[in-house]
């Protein structure tokens, strides 16, 4: 993000608007979230899939299963995260706690709307007081409830927004018009993971591959499951063949 002349006067404290009314670190954490690895999710009939691309930093030495991009929350819900890793794995335990104290308080599970919403109000609390930083990250959660399934896309600022695909992170924006192509209510579980794997390769530079991807499926009445990775590659090798122009302008 350039800076602009005046812009230092209102870019020092979380709790400074600009003139013309814009928070910049909160502006500054939606660029955290942008340089992050791309994350997508896609309902499907009976469930929900989270795909997250790995960026893994030594991919000789690194051992790719400690670079966990989609974590589970409760039985019947996840998230992919994108931005920094350390702020999701905050908001992850956060949520997690707040699924828990609500099943041993009420005897049954939250529902996914609430528990976003009990997210993206703690992101709020970090945008509106003094000595703190926003977080920044996004999550995808998905999951399902007795009303149905839900995909949440959850912003640095607190908002979130329901979607029937959708994608975060780097370069989401080819992965959200191939979803707006192709997307079709009702697809089962293989089309949507087809349809989530393809939208993370339109975000790819072009030497890039989905070696190190993660899936995981969140299906109605069976709960969240992650796919191997031997069973991954077989659908990555079902991908249709990528055309000369579709990933032109990546970054």
């Amino acid at each position: 993000m350039e800076m602009q002349p005046g812009q230092m006067a209102y870019d020092r404290a979380i709790t400074v608007f600009s003139p013309d009314g814009r928070l910049f670190q909160v502006e500054y954490a939606r660029e955290a979230v942008r340089r992050g690895a791309t994350t997508a999710g896609v309902v499907f009939a009976d469930g929900v899939i989270l795909v997250a691309d790995r960026r893994i930093p030594n991919p000789k030495l690194a051992e790719a299963a400690s670079l966990e991009k989609i974590h589970q929350i409760d039985d019947t819900m996840g998230c992919a995260t994108a931005g920094l890793v350390a702020d999701a794995r905050v908001l992850v335990d956060y949520a997690r706690l707040a699924a828990q104290i609500h099943r041993v308080t009420y005897s049954e599970g939250i529902s996914v709307e609430m528990l976003v919403r009990r997210i993206c109000d703690y992101k709020q609390q970090y945008t509106q007081f003094g000595g703190v930083r926003p977080f920044g990250t996004a999550l995808l959660v998905g999951g399902y409830d007795d009303t149905g399934l839900h995909l949440f896309e959850t912003e640095p600022s607190g908002s979130l927004t329901s979607f029937k695909a959708t994608s975060t992170g780097g370069n989401k924006g080819p992965v959200m018009e191939l979803f707006e192509e192709k997307y079709k209510p009702g697809m089962d579980m293989d089309q949507a993971i087809m349809l989530a794997l393809e939208g993370v390769r339109q975000s790819l530079d072009e030497s890039a591959t989905l070696a190190q991807v993660e899936v995981c499926a969140i299906v109605r009445e069976k709960g969240m499951r992650r796919l191997p990775s031997d069973e991954i590659q077989k659908y990555v090798a079902r991908l249709p063949a990528v055309s000369g122009t579709s990933r032109a302008g990546r970054s």
